[in-house]
């Protein structure tokens, strides 16, 4: 992992190079390792740099949200933004509201109660897959944005799912380590058999328990 003096290097050199920026997968130590809090490492337009890149590589990939480790970068950084262009049936069942686009910065999260969804989910660093994660159904979500606004505020539903899945990536964690791992499907079973609202149909099949 770059040192916290080198990380203005380490950005300047990653901005420097092709566009969209190249996503790391599953296997790089990188994504192991809790990243470093954001506190004013990067100058101004550095910074502003960085998110916009970032911004145009999860939309290039495509996805909904992109930490700051999944570029090689290893601050407490994530974009989220979720248009939400799902049918009603699907947005009503797993609560998926548009989300417009936002900085978190040093973000954590606790859950509001007991309840909990469980979804399938997959991850620009884990291509060509996807697994049923059991998440908290709302949380507290703290932090600051990019221009150092506190942050403290509940949310439900898949904003709620994709904020736990970015913040779990800036503790080195893949959604892969809270998955039912019975549940794990490629792309083309996803495409072919599992286009449901909910996993209740992939459940009875493959055997796996839903909370």
């Amino acid at each position: 992992m770059a040192t916290i003096s080198a990380l203005p290097k380490l950005v300047e050199t990653l901005l420097a190079g092709p566009r969209p920026l190249p996503i790391l997968t599953a296997g790089d130590p990188l994504l192991r390792s809790p990243a470093v809090p954001y506190d004013g490492q990067l100058d101004g337009r550095l910074w502003d740099r960085l998110i916009t890149a970032m911004r145009e590589a999860m939309h290039a990939a495509p996805g909904v949200g992109l930490a700051a480790p999944q570029i090689g970068v290893p601050l407490r950084l994530a974009v989220v933004e979720d248009p939400a262009q799902v049918e009603q049936e699907v947005a009503r069942a797993r609560g998926r509201l548009p989300l417009p686009f936002r900085v978190l910065v040093n973000p954590s999260y606790e859950p509001v109660d007991a309840e909990r969804a469980a979804f399938y989910e997959g991850c620009l660093s884990v291509p060509g897959w996807q697994a049923v994660v059991a998440r908290h159904a709302r949380v507290r979500l703290r932090g600051q944005d990019e221009r150092g606004q506190e942050l403290d505020e509940e949310l439900a539903g898949w904003p709620a799912r994709i904020v736990q899945h970015e913040t779990d990536h800036l503790d080195g964690m893949l959604y892969l380590d809270r998955a039912i791992t019975r549940s794990l499907a490629s792309a083309r079973a996803m495409e072919e058999r599992w286009t449901q609202p909910t996993p209740a149909a992939a459940a009875r099949a493959l055997g796996f328990e839903l909370p």
